[in-house]
């Protein structure tokens, strides 16, 4: 026979709080989403004036530095949002063409 402090204690009922608490892990702050990596080719002297313009735009804004991926996705946001831009870009590839 077991002491009575060693015997199991029934669980109490959950309370509505706890039986909707989330049970997927959460992040506190900045979440991650997937993402799909693109590539681009530049030439020596666009890679050459993206670097110093990263390193300006830093300067800019008061970091130590501004990354390309953040140049790009912030172009790319623009390019999807603002109509104007869009036709623009249209226009510059379909003259390069």
């Amino acid at each position: 026979m077991c002491p009575a402090g060693d015997r199991i204690k029934p669980v109490a009922p959950l309370t509505p709080s706890v039986a909707t608490a989330p049970t997927e892990p959460f992040a506190l702050g900045r979440t991650r989403t997937p993402r799909t990596r693109r590539t681009v080719d530049l030439s020596p002297a666009q890679h050459r004036a993206l670097y110093n313009w990263q390193r300006e735009a830093a300067d800019r804004i008061g970091v130590a530095r501004v990354t390309g991926q953040e140049v790009i996705t912030a172009l790319i946001d623009h390019l999807l949002s603002d109509p104007r831009l869009s036709a623009q870009i249209t226009r510059t590839i379909q003259s390069r063409r």
